[in-house]
């Protein structure tokens, strides 16, 4: 039921009574009600404990959320933890998927977010929580009500925005619309269908169907062109073959000017799928790929005297609405960025800024440690640079230095204690100092061989890389919750949902909990056998 998603019912199933009939006919298989209101349930509450567990070792955990409406048209509400743990392994644990009864306003949805915190104890001492969200007014706008800081629009959805503007363009608008009809015309069209296939055979090409865009997620746009423009010779003379060719009406063949367009978008595009990509990644920090992804798109994006007029609107298009993302007006988000790019060993170097300004960034880091440390120590620096000066009484000479001490006198050394903040400036400029790992490597295990080389810096880096750069997380729940909430199960309570999906989320504990329970049910029928 938890693993394999199937509904409370399958005990009444007939082929299931069954095969357990065959296995065991004194077994007496427990009811639905059972499994709803006791088995499932105490499974959830062993979950939940060890998930609260296991996140009070984290010492600091960000969030994501995301709504969505179930076949039911229930509204619900999901939000996700995201923390580094001490081995340096990201976790991404699903925490609730609640139900939202009422208006999606902001004071509603941030007495979610501040109850979800109180509930799974996530509040930590001196620290805020990070959110990232879609770029909805109501949740940005509950995110701060709640007082959570900062608030990181997913880089993803800002993607998507901004592509959909430029694909908005007359021409490119046009264009896309051109190629959907053909696309629709072979997926409603049987005879078609069978044809194109013919053609890709005839022609070698690979036996792809043609993909459909849809309008909310210009990716799938892209997808649909670059498709289209693989399979162009196939769709082409498929188009032509006087078989189907009397049922086409408003379909149109695209010219060779169409075509090389589409070619031109498609580079211009191609940047965006791949930071689209890279981004769903759940096991590598992302939120420092922000600034630099950022500089990256838009010197991709910028204007050459070789692009054509189609291809610089589609480009100003997309400028216009990405460069007013991420603001250096909003001082509190663009610190927590550029602070992120920073301890990531990868993306240090900071080269799309200018000398003062990594200097400012760098020094940061110093002030941030230096206000944890002092809060941890609850100490000032004067008593810390008193400790770390030795007390122990002086040392008796040795006979050899009491003979040779007036011909070689030995001048007296003043024990030099390095202050708190010299210590961690000099760990920060050695951080900086250490030549940037390449993009491709892992910057979590860089981390965990260097730890002890740089613990301060690699304390404040737990805290930064551990935050999600998008909501992917919160988004890939609706594509489990929607296998859960099916039209067999659409009568599935809101709360049986929320235990569904938590725990068919954390297979690990889930498939222990599954193989013992088949383990005992061996046991019992060997012993059973043994019996008779």
């Amino acid at each position: 039921m938890a693993l394999d998603m199937r509904p409370f019912s399958v005990v009444e199933n007939d082929g299931f009574t069954h095969l357990l009939s065959v296995l065991e006919p004194r077994y007496q298989l427990p009811s639905r009600p059972h499994f709803s209101q006791n088995v499932l349930p105490q499974i959830y509450n062993e979950v939940r404990a060890k998930l609260v567990e296991d996140m009070s070792n984290a010492k600091f955990i960000a969030l994501t959320t995301d709504g969505w409406t179930s076949r039911a048209t229930q509204s619900f509400m999901t939000i996700t933890a995201h923390y580094i743990t001490d081995n340096w392994v990201i976790k991404n644990p699903v925490l609730q998927t609640r139900a939202v009864y009422e208006s999606h306003t902001s004071d509603h949805l941030s007495e979610i977010l501040q109850a979800a915190v109180a509930e799974w104890k996530i509040d930590r001492e001196n620290a805020t929580i990070p959110v990232t969200t879609d770029n909805a007014k109501n949740i940005v706008n509950a995110v701060e009500v709640a007082g959570f800081s900062p608030n990181i629009r997913c880089f993803a959805h800002t993607v998507n925005l901004a592509s959909q503007k430029g694909m908005a363009v007359n021409q490119m608008s046009w264009l896309l619309g051109s190629v959907r009809k053909v696309v629709t015309f072979f997926h409603r069209s049987t005879t078609a269908s069978a044809l194109l296939k013919d053609k890709q055979e005839m022609l070698q090409l690979p036996p792809h169907k043609l993909i459909q865009d849809v309008s909310t997620r210009w990716n799938s746009s892209y997808e649909m062109l670059e498709r289209y423009l693989e399979q162009q010779a196939a769709v082409f003379s498929a188009l032509t073959d006087k078989t189907i060719k009397r049922n086409i009406k408003d379909t149109v063949t695209l010219s060779d000017e169409d075509v090389k367009l589409a070619e031109d978008i498609i580079q211009v595009l191609k940047p965006l799928k791949m930071v689209t990509t890279l981004l769903s990644t759940e096991q590598l920090p992302t939120v420092s790929m922000i600034m630099p992804l950022k500089h990256t798109i838009l010197e991709s994006l910028k204007v050459s005297d070789t692009d054509t007029t189609v291809v610089k609107d589609v480009k100003q298009g997309i400028v216009s609405d990405f460069i007013n993302r991420y603001p250096e007006s909003d001082l509190t988000l663009v610190q927590f960025l550029h602070m992120s790019t920073a301890l990531d060993p990868c993306f240090k170097s900071l080269p799309f800024l200018d000398e003062t300004m990594r200097i400012n960034i760098f020094n940061r880091p110093m002030e941030k440690i230096l206000e944890y440390l002092s809060k941890q120590a609850q100490v000032s620096e004067e008593q810390l640079d008193m400790a770390s000066i030795s007390c122990d009484p002086p040392a008796k000479k040795a006979p050899i230095s009491e003979l040779f001490k007036k011909l070689f006198p030995v001048e007296p050394s003043t024990p030099t204690a390095k202050s708190l903040s010299q210590m961690v400036k000099e760990e920060v400029a050695c951080y900086r100092q250490v030549p940037n790992l390449p993009v491709e490597l892992n910057p979590l295990a860089w981390w965990k061989d260097n730890e002890s080389q740089f613990p301060h810096v690699a304390k404040l880096a737990k805290c930064y890389l551990g935050v999600p750069a998008t909501s992917v997380q919160s988004e890939r729940v609706f594509s489990t919750a929607g296998d859960i909430v099916t039209a067999q199960r659409s009568s599935l309570s809101p709360e049986n949902v929320d235990i569904m999906v938590l725990i068919n989320l954390i297979r690990v504990y889930v498939s222990l909990v599954y193989t013992a329970v088949i383990y005992l049910i061996l046991v019992y029928l060997v012993m059973m056998a043994a019996l008779k």
